[in-house]
């Protein structure tokens, strides 16, 4: 019995297939190898194409397929994990009226100031649980204002997973932990937020079906099962924001728990059962995967555009024929601190943890005589360690104080001195997973279907593979220190 985990990344597409009983991985399977582009017309703004990411599942399906390690008719339940925050909009014809306007946008900005102060930052705060900032709702406020031609041709909306279930299955639906992570949810009424929907004059009959994040969300299409090898009918029944996945595939589901991803995006997210929020809404909470109206379980998530993004584009531009982990190797040579050389990891588009500033991507302290591209490398890893040590200091502000963060063996968790400098940056220990966001998609669609009891059952044979403690961490809280007072110089610009 095999599950098929799909996770819609912003740099690819993902596929893994796992066998149920063993919950080990079969066969995975990327596409395109090479990064997708982010489309940006104009600076801060950031798009994809739904069809293209659609084009992309069904190649890196037919690609798992490819490797001949296992039955496709053994499949028996499919799970989608998918970037967050991101907006997709279909005709009746459920085709998509534009490009999906992505996570990383910075162009709602403003559009989520207002609302913000329209409704009330502390009625937000307190049924929202943040700021409408730039997230889905303010997405879909910008488009409202800004192209009605195109807001008038909209059927429904949806979150980016949404838009690959209805492809599969031809069923449109979302959930609360989706809804939340766009800002259209009252905590404290439970419903769909009226403050929101009135405050921008939406129609929420553009809002799909509402259904758990558990659950059947439609069946494989005939013409999709034949085009991809499939049985017709497997049923759909998990999907989920990249972040509260993640966090389930590390089985980092209760009260105190803590998750890290560092993708394309750099993510820490802890599971909390109060309604959290932070006055300044530099981080967020939502809806968690296991989030019931009886039984709260929110993830508050603090999120760094510019983490794995930042070391692609250093390797593009200093060393395009170096590998990853050559370069890692390079800058394993170089000592802690990189001889003086600084970096801020910022040039992503609006920091929620900086307030939504756009301070931009900065090297700083190049000495010509003495740096070369290995002290590069060294210093962006160590700037975006840097940066999650700032983005923990805000949920240590607000009470939580992680005494193990986990992670899957992925991205910058592959390297040495990343994974050296995050520990000692932080000052807390990691536990380090065989798993990520493909896998974990498959082991919630295996909950959803019932083929598991529940995530004890499901995560009964998790273990960690690798585990690191912090060994320098005083050396790192005085470049810490250095390297805030850099961020801080920018923020006061």
């Amino acid at each position: 019995m095999l599950l098929l985990g799909i996770d819609v990344g912003t740099s690819s597409i993902k596929v893994s297939v796992v066998d149920a009983q063993t919950q080990a991985c079969v066969a995975a399977a990327q596409f395109p190898e090479s990064e997708s582009p982010i489309i940006s017309p104009q600076p801060g703004w950031a798009e994809q194409s739904p069809e293209q990411w659609w084009q992309d599942v069904q190649k890196a399906i037919l690609k798992a397929h490819a490797t001949k390690k296992y039955d496709p008719s053994d499949i028996v339940a499919i799970g989608i994990a998918y970037q967050m925050h991101g907006l997709v909009l279909v005709d009746e014809a459920r085709q998509p009226i534009r490009n999906s306007i992505i996570w990383c946008d910075s162009r709602a900005v403003e559009t989520g100031e207002k609302a913000f102060h329209a409704i009330g930052e502390e009625k937000c705060l307190f049924r929202l649980l943040n700021s409408p900032g730039d997230f889905t709702a303010s997405k879909l406020g910008w488009v409202k204002a800004n192209e009605p031609e195109h807001y008038q041709e909209i059927y429904k909306m949806m979150l980016p997973g949404d838009f690959i279930g209805m492809k599969l299955t031809g069923e449109m639906n979302t959930s609360v932990s989706a809804l939340s992570e766009g800002v259209f949810w009252d905590f404290r009424d439970e419903q769909l937020s009226n403050e929101i929907f009135d405050h921008f004059s939406f129609d929420k009959n553009l809002v799909p079906t509402v259904q758990p994040v558990f659950a059947n969300h439609g069946s494989l299409i005939d013409s999709v099962a034949r085009s991809l090898s499939l049985k017709p009918g497997i049923p759909l029944t998990y999907k989920a924001g990249d972040q509260p996945n993640n966090a389930l595939s590390l089985n980092v589901m209760e009260p105190g728990e803590v998750a890290a991803t560092a993708g394309t995006s750099g993510v820490i997210y802890g599971v909390t059962d109060e309604l959290f929020f932070d006055q300044q809404s530099r981080v967020n909470s939502f809806a968690h995967v296991n989030y019931t109206s009886g039984k709260k379980r929110l993830g508050v998530l603090l999120c760094i555009n510019g983490t794995g993004i930042m070391n692609s584009w250093t390797k593009n531009i200093f060393s395009p024929s170096l590998t990853y982990k050559q370069m890692d190797e390079q800058a394993k040579k170089i000592k802690p601190g990189s001889s003086g050389l600084l970096v801020l990891p910022f040039g992503n588009g609006a920091e929620r943890m900086l307030s939504n500033k756009i301070i931009g991507a900065h090297i700083h302290g190049i000495d010509l005589n003495l740096h070369s591209a290995a002290h590069i490398f060294r210093a962006v890893q160590e700037g975006i360690a840097f940066a999650f040590r700032y983005g923990l200091d805000i949920m240590r502000e607000n009470g939580m104080n992680p005494k193990v963060i986990r992670a899957g063996r992925a991205n910058l968790f592959l390297s040495d001195v990343f994974i050296e400098s995050f520990v000692n940056a932080t000052n807390t220990p990691l536990e380090l997973y065989e798993s990520d966001g493909s896998m974990g998609a498959a082991i919630g669609a295996g909950i959803g279907a019932g083929v598991y009891s529940g995530t004890l059952d499901a995560f009964r044979k998790m273990k960690p593979i690798k585990f690191f403690k912090p060994t320098a961490s005083s050396t790192y809280d005085s470049l810490y220190a250095n390297w805030k007072q850099l961020l801080d110089m920018h923020l006061e610009k």
